[in-house]
């Protein structure tokens, strides 16, 4: 029987026990065990399970493939919950399979991949549940541990401003990018309006934080940026910062 395979990890919790390496040994030995031909594993490292197919590049590329080759048979999994947590994704996924006559096999859940038996069905609908109230408590957990980070006056997590990086998971100011909020802010102390600050930052060649150009909405979201002043706010949690003020 000719077969593929898909692994996924998310970013969610990066301890996980069932990482890409352990799946694809284990779905290597589970075909060479049943004398499957597996042809080719596709792999989507560090993405959500809860994300639509096209958000998901190793998903999608498996789809592509089984498009353009007609002699697959099956697609083998480590778990359920590795090809999608989220319910409704997994079944999207499942019936997607279905359409091109090709078998799903979970190697750790042999018993609950039969599509025709409606016992099995709802079994597997109730381990996607449960594979999806799994994720949300991650989730929620994680939230949790950023807010106590905030509340402690640590960097929680999320974009980095103009002007700063993060070391060790803290942030710091970054002594290369400062100046260039300091002429803003200056340039604006002096009177000059968002659009005439954006061009005078263009004309000096004046990177902006990611590349891109500058726009007036850009530079209004730095003079608005409580950072600036020494005030660091997480989803509200609010904490002062004076090693971080620029201004």
């Amino acid at each position: 029987m000719n077969t593929i395979a898909y692994c996924r990890v998310s970013t969610l919790n990066q301890r996980e026990s069932e990482t890409i390496t352990i799946q694809t040994g284990a779905l290597q030995k589970y075909a060479q065990d049943n004398g499957y031909n597996l042809i080719q594993i596709f792999k989507d490292d560090g993405v959500s399970g809860s994300k639509e197919l096209q958000n998901r590049p190793g998903l999608a590329a498996m789809f592509n493939f089984l498009e353009r080759r007609q002699n697959i048979d099956a697609v083998l999994i480590f778990k359920l919950d590795r090809l999608a947590r989220d319910l409704y994704v997994q079944e999207f996924i499942i019936r997607e399979l279905q359409k091109l006559k090709v078998q799903l096999i979970s190697i750790k859940e042999p018993d609950i991949t039969n599509t025709g038996d409606p016992m099995r069905k709802a079994f597997r609908q109730f381990m996607g549940i449960m594979a999806e109230l799994e994720r949300a408590f991650i989730a929620l957990r994680l939230t949790e541990g950023r807010y106590k980070k905030a509340r402690s006056g640590g960097f929680a997590g999320g974009q980095v401003s103009l002007g700063y990086k993060t070391t060790r998971k803290q942030l710091k100011v970054n002594l290369n990018e400062a100046e260039a909020v300091q002429l803003i802010f200056s340039l604006h102390g002096q009177g000059k309006s968002l659009h005439e600050i954006t061009r005078i930052l263009t004309l000096h060649n004046i990177p902006t934080k990611r590349g891109g150009q500058w726009h007036p909405s850009t530079v209004r979201k730095i003079l608005n940026n409580q950072l600036y002043a020494g005030i660091y706010n997480y989803n509200g949690i609010k904490s002062q910062k004076k090693e971080l003020q620029l201004i």
